[in-house]
């Protein structure tokens, strides 16, 4: 017990002596911290963002307006049956006509409907799969090549079949490489702060090689040496990760919280799997034993003497 109160004493003399490089090293954490800290619920939340896009992706599948009930629900339990299906939703001729209406907004609606003496548009199924990749797939089972080899419906009551997003391809292939990108830039990121932490302790340990050297030279074994460094490490990644989570919680506070109601991107964020209290312990247990690490593996150079 006498020998750890001996290292920690160590420890903190070597922080006030190099009050520079610590202080750097220090600053270095926070920076790391608050990038990450920034970085990660972004990520979590375009990515939860991207997913919902992808899951609203959908086709219709239309039927002729003399189609019978018992026609309809088969033809419901034949799209059901497709692999890849994840839901067959029925839409009525009123509710196709709602959804115009909510589409072109009450103005436009009014004035298109006062030209119509009734609904033209057709009852149709609303078809989702269960992947947005499989949407493609899907679609050609519900229109496969007939004996001609021509796309033919899989039931004669079938009008047509289309889509009400029009772009949804171009969604589909957005959102992945939008998944891919922030990937990439979290993973570079997360390599980069590493490194960055590792550069500013090999930085302060350099300064204090000189007193490395000669306590080797005396005799002093390596686990002897490290473990004040490891110590002074646990010390800088301690302050640093405190002071990045204290801003973070303040800005979440004073910007996140109040924002979330008008920015619907921000409040995505609340439902995200990983919340603020489990990404701040992780954080801040990632920058104590980084820094611990990373002064013990660097100091294993200077120790060759």
């Amino acid at each position: 017990m006498s020998r750890l109160f001996f290292f920690i004493r160590e420890a903190f003399r070597a922080l006030r002596r190099n009050g520079a490089p610590s202080m750097a090293a220090i600053v270095t954490t926070v920076v790391t911290v608050i990038l990450l800290g920034v970085l990660i619920p972004i990520f979590q939340t375009t990515q939860a963002k991207s997913d919902e896009v992808r899951d609203s992706l959908e086709f219709r599948v239309a039927v002729y307006d003399d189609a019978t009930d018992g026609e309809i629900a088969a033809l419901g339990r034949e799209l059901e049956a497709i692999p890849h299906v994840a839901s067959v939703a029925l839409i009525t001729k009123a509710e196709a006509l709602q959804e115009l209406t909510d589409d072109l907004g009450k103005e436009k609606s009014d004035e298109l409907l006062t030209q119509l003496n009734s609904n033209p548009l057709p009852a149709n199924f609303q078809v989702k799969a269960d992947d947005a990749a499989n949407l493609d797939t899907v679609r050609a089972a519900v229109t496969p090549p007939g004996p001609d080899g021509k796309p033919q419906p899989i039931s004669p009551i079938v009008q047509d079949v289309f889509d009400r997003q029009q772009e949804s391809q171009k969604i589909e292939q957005v959102t992945s490489a939008l998944k891919i990108v922030l990937t990439v830039i979290t993973a570079l990121l997360i390599v980069a702060s590493l490194m960055l932490v590792g550069n500013t302790i090999r930085l302060s340990i350099y300064t204090r090689r000189r007193e490395v050297e000669v306590m080797r030279l005396v005799g002093a074994t390596r686990w002897f040496i490290r473990w004040p460094f490891m110590i002074e490490g646990v010390v800088v990644g301690f302050a640093g990760g405190l002071i990045a989570i204290l801003i973070l919680w303040l800005g979440k506070l004073t910007i996140v919280d109040p924002l979330s109601d008008s920015i619907g991107f921000l409040a995505a964020q609340n439902s995200t799997t990983l919340s603020f209290p489990a990404l701040v312990a992780i954080l801040f247990g990632a920058a104590v034993l980084v820094s611990a690490i990373g002064s013990g593996v660097t100091l294993r150079r200077f120790l060759k003497v």
